[in-house]
C-alpha cells in the first residue's frame, strides 16, 4: 500500500507549496484587513481567519501554482514577492479606515471634541468621534457580508499581480497614489458637515464679539459648539456611514478600479 501512495508524493508537496504561497500572501493582507486584522483581535484568532481565507482562496487559485522549488533561494524568490503582495493590498483596505479616523479628528478639531478621547479598535488612542465613526462602520460592513466581499477581493489580487510575481510599478503607483488621495478626499467630504458647522459658529462668534466687546464669547460659544457638535453627529452618523460603506465596498469589488 505504500509502494501505491509513493507516486502521489510529488502531487502532495506541490499542493502543501502551493497553499503555502496562498498563506503567504493572504496573511500578510489578513493582518491589514479592516476588522479581521485589528490589533484588538487576538493573534491565535487572526491565525484562524487566515487559514480559513485560505481554505477558500487556494482551490481557485491551485492551477495557478507552482512546483515546489528544489532550493532554498528559489524558494524565497517566489516567497517574498507574496508577502509584499499581500501587504500591499491589505494596506489598500487600511486606508479606508484611516479615512473614517481622519473624519473623526478634523470632526472632533471643528468642534472642540478633539481633547475627548475614547476607546481604540487599534493601538493609539483617537478622538472619541473618530472611535465612534470607526467602529459603526466596521459593525457596519461586518453585517453587509464583509467576508465574502474580502475573499473575493483576494481572489481578485491574483489577477492583478500573479503568483509568485513582483508587484510592478506601475500597479503601485496607480493603485496607491489613487488610495491615498481617496483616503484624504473621503476624510475631509465625511467630515465637511462639522467644518461648515465651524466655520458658521467662528463667524458668528466674531460677529458678536464685534458687537459686543464686553461679552466673554468663548464662554458662551464653548458649550454651544459642543452640543452643537454632538448633536450634528447624532443626525449626519448615518449618512456618513452610508457613504463610506458605499465606497469601501465598492472598491472592495473592483480594486482596480479601471486600471
Amino acid at each position: 500500500m505504500i509502494a501505491d501512495l509513493i507516486p502521489l508524493l510529488p502531487f502532495s508537496q506541490n499542493a502543501l507549496w502551493g497553499f503555502f504561497l496562498v498563506f503567504l500572501r493572504i496573511g500578510s493582507m489578513v493582518s491589514f484587513l479592516p476588522a479581521f486584522g485589528e490589533q484588538t483581535v487576538p493573534v491565535r484568532v487572526r491565525l484562524g481567519i487566515t487559514l480559513a481565507f485560505c481554505l477558500i482562496i487556494f482551490p481557485a487559485v491551485s492551477d495557478r501554482t507552482t512546483a515546489a522549488p528544489d532550493t532554498l533561494m528559489s524558494g524565497l524568490a517566489i516567497g517574498g514577492p507574496e508577502i509584499a503582495t499581500g501587504l500591499f493590498f491589505g494596506l489598500l483596505l487600511r486606508f479606508f479606515v484611516i479615512a473614517l479616523q481622519t473624519a473623526g479628528a478634523i470632526a472632533a478639531q471643528s468642534t472642540s471634541l478633539s481633547q475627548i478621547f475614547g476607546g481604540t479598535a487599534g493601538a493609539d488612542p483617537q478622538p472619541a468621534i473618530g472611535h465612534v465613526l470607526v467602529v459603526a462602520g466596521l459593525a457596519l460592513a461586518a453585517m453587509m457580508g464583509l467576508h465574502v466581499q474580502f475573499a473575493a477581493y483576494m481572489i481578485q489580487s491574483y489577477n492583478l499581480v500573479p503568483l509568485g510575481a513582483v508587484v510592478e510599478s506601475e500597479t503601485v503607483s496607480a493603485l496607491g497614489v489613487a488610495a491615498v488621495s481617496r483616503t484624504f478626499a473621503l476624510g475631509f467630504t465625511l467630515a465637511a458637515p462639522f467644518v461648515l458647522a465651524s466655520l458658521i459658529y467662528n463667524v458668528t462668534l466674531g460677529v458678536i464679539n464685534k458687537a459686543m466687546p464686553q461679552l466673554m464669547v468663548s464662554f458662551v460659544g464653548a458649550p454651544a459648539i459642543t452640543a452643537g457638535g454632538l448633536f450634528l453627529l447624532l443626525i449626519t452618523a448615518p449618512f456618513i456611514l452610508s457613504i463610506w460603506v458605499d465606497t469601501f465596498m465598492a472598491f472592495v469589488m473592483n480594486p482596480s478600479g479601471g486600471f
